[in-house]
């Protein structure tokens, strides 16, 4: 290991935990309806139609057939992204890859997947789904309706990924129950709140996600989101009752698929006690495998060859049957 000694923050973005100590994190208990409260929104979310439209990209490249696409997701929103085909072979799986809370200008070309249609969805308000009801800066972005359930962004955010699997099983009826999901950060934290929920994925890569164990997640210093959500709950404690709905955490212990999770032992963005919430809720699986980084969100000397390393654990895990 090579957790960063020398880095900017005024705080230790280890908090002071062992790997060890790490792991030892309990998730905190659901709160009552939560099971309810998502059933219900995913019900609503298999309802729409999606409409989707796609056209040739601008874009180029040498593996992949870029196509731009749109979609409309609950609340009449209209989704933008990028969906790619492979230029040689068949599409046998799906898989739909969410983006942090930096938004995303292009789709990834190098994920080390086969026989695939790949579906960057932006999620609502962010990126190439900006739209004006909603701020498209992160530390406004998550406020956005946080004092209502069911209208906070952050659940619309995870109905633009069902229905993005939605639009994955239009174009391509042959990948039903053949979906991935695959997230960082910000889209980490969505799928697994995504996941527990939506039988048509059938498997789950989350890395560095946020929105675990939301009671420990309010109270840690950070540079992410939490930090404007933190200042909000000063103001308005009460906020927590909506946070506990939409905690990662909370949702992973529901999650029944193979998952390859990636945690990071310094982080000041994402909280690494939260990181490992998420992962330390899965169920017990052979299935399941976690890969520890030295650090989220920060550059270190061991990161290239890490994400390398990383990168063949999700060739395998995506490869597999």
């Amino acid at each position: 290991m090579s957790i960063p000694t020398d880095h900017p923050f005024e705080f230790d973005p280890t908090y002071g935990m062992t790997l060890e100590a790490l792991l030892a994190i309990v998730p905190p208990e659901a709160p009552a309806g939560f099971d309810a409260f998502w059933a219900e929104r995913y019900v609503q979310a298999l309802a729409v139609d999606p409409k989707p439209e796609i056209r040739e990209s601008t874009a180029s490249h040498p593996r992949w057939l870029v196509h731009d696409i749109t979609y409309t997701s609950t609340d009449g929103f209209r989704i933008g992204g990028w969906l790619l085909l492979p230029r040689e072979g068949l599409v046998r799986r799906g898989l739909v890859v969410g983006h942090g809370y930096g938004g995303r200008d292009a789709p990834d070309y190098d994920i080390p997947v086969e026989d695939t249609a790949i579906l960057f969805p932006c999620f609502r308000g962010l990126s190439r789904s900006a739209d004006p009801s909603i701020p498209p800066d992160a530390p406004w972005h998550v406020l956005r309706h946080i004092d209502s359930p069911e209208n906070y962004v952050i659940g619309g955010c995870v109905a633009d990924l069902w229905v993005a699997v939605s639009v994955l099983e239009k174009f391509f009826p042959q990948v039903a129950n053949r979906v991935g999901y695959s997230g960082i950060s910000f889209g980490g934290g969505i799928g697994a709140l995504a996941l527990p929920f939506d039988a048509r994925i059938d498997r789950g890569h989350l890395i560095v996600p946020t929105f675990g164990n939301r009671p420990l997640w309010l109270t840690l210093p950070t540079i992410g989101s939490a930090a404007s959500v933190q200042a909000y709950q000063r103001r308005h404690p009460e906020v927590l009752e909506t946070l506990r709905l939409f905690d990662a955490a909370t949702a992973a212990a529901r999650i029944r698929i193979p998952m390859l999770m990636a945690v990071a032992l310094f982080d000041p963005a994402v909280a690494p006690p939260c990181q490992f919430s998420v992962a330390n809720a899965l169920p017990p699986s052979k299935f399941n495998e976690t890969f520890i980084l030295d650090a989220g969100h920060f550059d270190y000397p061991q990161s290239e060859a890490q994400h390398q390393a990383l990168t063949e654990k999700v060739r395998q895990f995506f490869g597999a049957p």
